[in-house]
């Protein structure tokens, strides 16, 4: 099949890219020309694990394609892919003028009847918005399609090639022999392709996403009634882990969660319940703690130092909102640099992908390192923000000998509480007992 993918961000080169390994005939479209000059030459412009040897296959075999030209990238395609950003507007809704500015320009552009896809995460009601604007000024047939992705990052590729299921929202026919005939090579292990209205598949969306969100809360919610009950939440997340009816996945306590659709997603079906005169008042409660959770471990690293952090050094190991990804939106690492220099302390950071990304934002307000242990170099506290696997089993001698005291304030509860005792750690971690050396 002739596919185009509008927008080559995250979930855009995903999709192009993960489409074109199933055999269809792909082309990008985006406005930055620097961007597809950099993709059409092979270099892969987000960090996602498995993605380039893909990306480099398909683009050598000719199957994925990049141009700046709407035209030329829609020529011939059956299947169009809205992947462009929706960013939070100043109310927490979602903006759609980058959805409903190629909406236009597809109407004036479409030669041929094609199925316009919403692969971006848009509020209820965004097909019937996409398909106005199209159909202004539209001389052909077309079906506008919801088609939520649920990718993880880290995890993306694994993710699209192998779905639990493809969520198609269009009450069309021919829209929907399409999409079955796309995504067949996806699902030949019988993993369901669920057809429902448009309205239920943008709601099923920020629903998924809301209530993981949901699931993270609540157990750090339960950590942190842990620590005033003298519980280890540790033993406590196994405990209700096991049961089949809530799983173990998404019940770590730590500092909260952050990333590109968490935050984005909780903070629009929010304001899609104001909308509709609805008090979600869960959904409120989740948004309230996790900014809260984020900088949990500020007040505990003050007290350690008798409340005065000014000229101390702080190590932070991680700045991405989560391990193998690149991605630092609304990670809870920035908002602790940002405490931590309010307070006078000096900030030095280590992260394995994100660093770039964080000199953008961050700039020369914190110390850079070279490495995890060239980060503790002279400082006075390590704090962990980001599970990267090269964190879980570190040099404890070398941390020991690095940092001016063995003093650990870990936000992902990485280190098993009886080996840090042994080795002489002061340690602190969420939902579990304190260790002092």
């Amino acid at each position: 099949m002739k596919v185009a993918v509008v927008g080559t961000g995250y979930v855009g080169l995903v999709t192009g890219t993960c489409f074109a390994e199933t055999g269809n005939n792909v082309t990008c479209v985006d406005i930055d020309p620097k961007k597809v000059e950099s993709l059409s030459k092979g270099k892969i412009t987000i960090y996602e694990p498995g993605l380039e040897v893909i990306f480099e296959r398909n683009r050598k075999e000719n199957r994925l394609k990049f141009t700046t030209s709407l035209e030329e990238g829609i020529e011939g395609a059956e299947v169009i892919f809205l992947a462009l950003p929706t960013p939070p507007g100043e109310d927490g809704s979602a903006d759609l003028k980058y959805i409903l500015g190629v909406a236009h320009d597809l109407g004036n552009t479409l030669k041929d009847y094609a199925v316009i896809v919403d692969k971006s995460t848009v509020p209820v009601g965004t097909a019937e918005k996409v398909t106005a604007a199209i159909a202004k000024n539209a001389k052909v047939d077309f079906d506008v399609v919801s088609n939520p992705e649920f990718l993880r990052e880290g995890v993306a590729v694994d993710d699209f090639m192998k779905p639990d299921r493809v969520v198609v929202g269009t009450t069309s026919e021919r829209a929907m022999e399409i999409m079955n005939r796309l995504y067949a090579p996806l699902v030949r292990q019988g993993n369901p392709v669920i057809f429902m209205d448009e309205r239920s598949a943008e709601m099923t969306k920020y629903a998924a996403n809301s209530f993981l969100a949901m699931k993270i809360t609540f157990m750090n919610e339960i950590a942190n009634l842990c620590e005033r009950a003298g519980a280890d939440v540790d033993m406590v997340r196994k405990g209700i882990g096991t049961d089949s009816r809530i799983g173990k996945r998404f019940l770590f306590p730590g500092i909260g969660y952050g990333g590109s659709c968490f935050p984005k997603d909780v903070q629009a079906l929010g304001k899609t319940a104001n909308e509709f005169d609805y008090d979600f008042k869960i959904l409120n409660s989740v948004m309230k703690v996790n900014d809260k959770q984020k900088t949990k471990l500020i007040p505990v690293l003050k007290d350690h130092f008798g409340g005065d952090l000014k000229g101390k050094t702080i190590a932070l190991w991680g700045l991405a909102f989560k391990p193998h990804t690149d991605d630092i939106r609304e990670a809870p690492a920035l908002y602790n640099i940002k405490s931590l220099r309010r307070a006078g302390a000096k900030v030095v950071v280590f992260d394995p992908e994100a660093m770039d990304n964080v000199r953008g934002v961050v700039g020369r307000k914190v110390k850079y390192a070279k490495s995890m242990y060239e980060a503790l170099e002279g400082a006075d506290a390590l704090m962990i923000m980001t599970e990267w696997p090269e964190f879980r089993t570190p040099d404890f001698d070398r941390i020991g000998e690095s940092l001016n005291n063995k003093l650990i304030f870990d936000g992902r509860n990485l280190y098993d509480l009886d080996l840090m005792e042994k080795r002489g750690y002061t340690y602190y971690s969420v939902g579990r007992k304190s260790i002092k050396a």
